[in-house]
């Protein structure tokens, strides 16, 4: 499983002491080639993190040979000293593989305005070096869990070749992208231009469609690394298909553990009359605390709902929406139609489907049920 799934990759991940708890808190993703193709995308919160700052640079020239990561901190608002420990974390990096730290993507999550101890990343970057391993990519992925219950990996196969990948994410999943970081790796051979015009067209319709909690975090970052080491080129159309499924992978694993959820709920925005209608639609009614909280309730509340779309700037006729909820058609043309009792709500899983009567377009927004344990981890989150 995880990032080193796919031939020429080695990742490790170990305790540097970042975590008061002793857990692994450093990882190391490296690429060995033959290729080093890669692309990225980031938050596009204008307030962001050091470590956002350096790859945004590192990644312009779309060669990347490692990238490493670490929980305990977010290194977000830490000044000038904060910066200097993302690039002496890339320099040790370099140091280690023989390379140029222009080459090297840093990560971080975790507090923001928190210094990381520079000599406990240092030696913990050194640490993971030494235990790079082609199977060390299970390792890699639980260091760098926060407040996340379970680590989040991926393997998707191609013909000849595969991508793996792994997340880490539990909450404030917010559009652009979530409070994540991602590496994805693939033996594929896939120019740079073409991963970024994959990664790009797979995250709009996973990490992007997102949204727990309407908040935007300081430090997402989603990398993909490719290794050439198959030596096969697949199709553009089929390596941004995998590409999408693997990211729609680690997209539902990070709903499925957001902090104190009962119920993942999938909003379907149909015959919309445009993409960006259809998920603003969705992301309206993702974000009512009115509505999460109703669910939580286990109360089919679909006068919410309808709420919720008259706040968008949509193409609807508010005398003529359909809405339903666990396949039950509650509401039909803005009016009650079949009896909400009918609604079960006591799993986990929770569909929403509303039909604009607008056009042909439709997108699906995700989100989770507003509940007492998410104000409780989210209030004692620094302690």
């Amino acid at each position: 499983m995880s990032v080193t799934a796919p031939r020429g990759f080695r990742a490790a991940g170990v305790a540097a002491g970042l975590k008061s708890t002793g857990a692994r808190d450093v990882a190391l993703v490296v690429n060995d080639g033959p290729t080093h193709d890669s692309a990225s995308v980031f938050t596009s919160n204008r307030c962001q993190a050091n470590p956002v700052l350096w790859s945004r640079e590192v990644v312009r020239d779309g060669t990347v040979r490692a990238v490493v990561l670490n929980s305990g901190g977010a290194n977000c608002y830490t000044g000038p000293e904060g910066f200097q420990t993302t690039h002496a974390t890339a320099e040790r990096v370099a140091e280690h593989l023989g390379i140029g730290a222009i080459d090297v993507v840093v990560c971080s999550t975790g507090l923001i305005g928190l210094q990381n101890d520079r000599a406990d990343l240092l030696a913990g970057v050194d640490a993971a070096h030494a235990a790079l391993a082609a199977d060390g990519g299970p390792d890699a992925a639980a260091a760098i869990m926060t407040t996340d219950s379970v680590s989040k990996q991926v393997v998707v196969e191609g013909a000849g070749w595969s991508i793996g990948g792994m997340a880490k994410g539990a909450g404030m999943l917010a559009p652009q992208l979530a409070t994540m970081l991602v590496v994805l790796t693939t033996d594929a051979v896939v120019p740079a231009a073409d991963l970024d015009t994959a990664l790009r067209a797979a995250t709009r319709v996973s990490f992007d469609r997102l949204d727990s909690d309407g908040c935007m975090s300081t430090n997402d970052t989603v990398t993909v690394l490719a290794s050439g080491a198959s030596g096969i080129t697949p199709p553009l159309e089929d390596f941004t298909e995998a590409l999408t499924q693997a990211c729609t992978d680690l997209a539902v694993q990070l709903l499925q553990d957001a902090e104190g959820a009962d119920h993942e709920i999938a909003i379907t925005v149909l015959n919309a009359a445009s993409e960006d209608d259809a998920v603003e639609v969705g992301r309206s009614i993702a974000r009512s605390n009115l509505f999460k909280a109703a669910v939580f309730g286990k109360d089919p509340n679909w006068g919410r709902v309808l709420a919720s779309i008259g706040t968008t700037s949509a193409a609807f006729d508010p005398a003529d929406l359909d809405v339903a909820m666990n396949g039950v058609w509650v509401c039909r043309r803005s009016t009650p139609d079949e009896d909400p009792a009918g609604v079960d709500l006591s799993g986990r899983e929770v569909t929403v489907t509303v039909d604009l009567k607008a056009g042909d377009e439709r997108a699906t927004v995700w989100t989770n049920d507003l509940t007492h344990a998410y104000v409780h981890e989210n209030s004692a989150y620094s302690s």
